[in-house]
């Protein structure tokens, strides 16, 4: 490597290091389809360009509901990051892993499960949720009750400031922040942190003293969101403190230690509104998906196939495109002009349902094109993809064992 290169190296690297850290990731389901790319990987191949980006293969959450049907699990990996590095993923950018290739994940899980208590992880709504969902299988296990501890291990371990989520996956970010306040509690509150408390608010006059503690009062006792935010803006304001001093302030408002384990912040992102075959959401379980490798005929034969709206029997029979399934595909797709050709068309039965979905075939095959392009890449030459994933392992790795060095100094196992 020339020292051009090792200098750019260096300040790319430092670049990233500035940046908030985001972690995300998926089982390992296979090949992916235009819900996933719409939904996920066009957000992660622009939040790339803007955090430090982790995107995780989470082979070992795979486990906890097919403990038993293990034989995929690889090959599914495999094909789910060709997808995602056909999509945009960048492995320069992004560090693309496979969870189990971190041991770390696995040692903080155990550390954490040590103070987790046993009904935060009874309560999660997803627990009962899929338990009902999978019936058939056999979940009263020890794996698929620690699966929320072991997602915000995942979080953890990687001190992620953000993490891009749907609505409906708050919670699990909000378990996160919950497990790492009881860590930093339990563990944070050393003589160390104590100190620059004291050095803190000897820095402050005795109005600031007294007001930031009764602020702090306030929002621990009663949960009072506005008395937090004047504590921090107080803390925040006066330039006398050091870095350390403002960081064991704001923790003794919050009423926790050291920010040995920083609360992440859920990134909320738009629901995907990438519709099936059917109308109903894009899902493999629906069996109503387009494979982003899928290929261009069957594409067309897919998409004429898609039921219309059931009042237009005959070609003469004028239709209503808001009763149409297609008509959702032509919202994503089509341009104002297409859509008003049919709209008009199909209400005036000027056009029939087979001529209105060509667009839609057109236009869902030339966005797939330069994705099945770079797909072929990875297909022709393996070896591509196991590089990448093990690059990332490595940059990951290299991140989590810091932050294990810090949780088992505070646990007092810095042997």
């Amino acid at each position: 490597m020339t020292d051009a290169s090792m200098t750019a190296e260096n300040q790319s690297s430092e670049t990233q290091a500035h940046k908030t850290r985001v972690l995300s990731g998926m089982r390992p389901t296979g090949r992916l389809h235009l819900g996933h790319y719409r939904g996920v990987l066009m957000n992660w191949a622009k939040l790339q360009n803007e955090y430090d980006s982790y995107f995780m293969v989470a082979d070992w959450h795979a486990l906890t509901t097919s403990y038993d049907e293990v034989g995929g699990i690889k090959n599914a990996g495999y094909e789910m990051v060709i997808d995602w590095l056909a999509s945009g993923i960048d492995p320069d950018k992004s560090a693309i892993f496979l969870q189990s290739q971190v041991v770390e994940h696995a040692e903080l899980h155990l550390l954490l499960s040590m103070v987790t208590p046993l009904g935060w992880l009874e309560r999660v709504p997803t627990y009962k949720e899929q338990q009902e969902k999978l019936s058939h299988k056999d979940l009263t296990t020890y794996g698929f009750l620690g699966y929320p501890l072991l997602q915000a291990v995942d979080i953890l371990v990687y001190k992620a400031g953000l993490v891009p989520v749907g609505a409906d996956q708050v919670p699990h970010i909000e378990f996160s922040r919950e497990i790492a306040r009881r860590f930093n509690h339990m563990y944070g509150r050393d003589p160390r942190f104590m100190a620059d408390v004291e050095a803190g608010l000897a820095l402050l006059d005795a109005d600031d003293q007294k007001r930031l503690n009764n602020l702090g009062k306030r929002y621990r006792e009663q949960g009072e969101a506005e008395a937090l935010d004047k504590a921090l803006k107080l803390v925040r304001a006066r330039r006398q403190l050091s870095e350390a001093q403002r960081s064991a302030l704001e923790a003794q408002v919050h009423g926790t230690g050291r920010q040995i384990l920083p609360e992440p912040q859920a990134l909320l992102t738009a629901a995907s509104k990438m519709p099936g075959l059917d109308g109903q959401k894009m899902s493999k379980s629906y069996g109503n998906t387009i494979a982003l490798r899928e290929k261009p005929a069957d594409v067309e034969t897919k998409i004429k196939k898609m039921p219309t709206d059931p009042a237009r029997v005959r070609r003469t029979d004028p239709g209503n495109p808001d009763n149409c399934p297609v008509w959702q595909l032509h919202e994503i797709y089509s341009g104002e002009d297409v859509k008003a050709w049919v709209r008009q068309g199909c209400t005036s039965a000027g056009i029939g349902c087979i001529e209105c979905k060509m667009p839609v075939v057109e236009a869902v095959n030339a966005e797939l094109k330069p994705i099945q392009e770079r797909a072929a890449e990875y297909e022709r030459d393996p070896e591509l993809v196991k590089r990448v994933l093990k690059n990332g392992c490595e940059r990951a790795r290299a991140v989590t064992a810091d932050t294990m060095a810090d949780v088992r100094a505070a646990m007092g196992l810095d042997y």
